[in-house]
């Protein structure tokens, strides 16, 4: 399966960069992995969000689109490992995962998502969302695969 990892801006500290690289490598043990760094639009508030929202769209084009929202559903490893393997047995060739901005998602986004997912109830900064994201599809891949997570 295609994996789509969308975001808007890239990690700025130098653990999230690294950590985000390390796990990017590690699924492409499991998965066809492509990276998408939207540009930090230059507005503020809404037109940010549209702006950035419209370019979001554009590069998911027509995967199964996962946005991460703070609004989104729970997954335990378990469960999100059973949903990859799900949406690749149902068809799903690509799966875009997505990231917002500062400023967050667009409505627009959440509304053409196929899923809105949540990390925790809690807020995490843009570079650890990154780093948290990957690593979290990262052991569900190892999961589904059946291999121990730190190989």
């Amino acid at each position: 399966m295609r994996l789509h990892f969308i975001t808007v801006g890239s990690p700025k500290l130098t653990y999230a960069r690294v950590g985000c690289e390390l796990y990017s490598t590690r699924l492409t043990r499991f998965h066809k992995l492509r990276v998408t760094r939207i540009k930090d639009s230059k507005r503020n508030g809404a037109a940010a969000m549209l702006e950035e929202g419209t370019a979001i769209l554009g590069a998911a084009g027509s995967a199964y689109l996962i946005a991460l929202d703070p609004r989104g559903k729970l997954l335990d490893t378990p469960a999100l490992s059973l949903m990859l393997e799900k949406l690749g047995v149902d068809g799903h060739g690509e799966l875009a995962f997505v990231i917002g901005g500062d400023e967050g998602l667009a409505d627009e986004v959440r509304s053409q998502a196929n899923l809105l997912w949540s990390l925790s109830a809690l807020t995490f900064p843009h570079d650890l969302a990154q780093l948290v994201t990957l690593e979290a599809l990262y052991r569900a891949s190892t999961v589904a695969a059946g291999v121990p997570y730190h190989k």
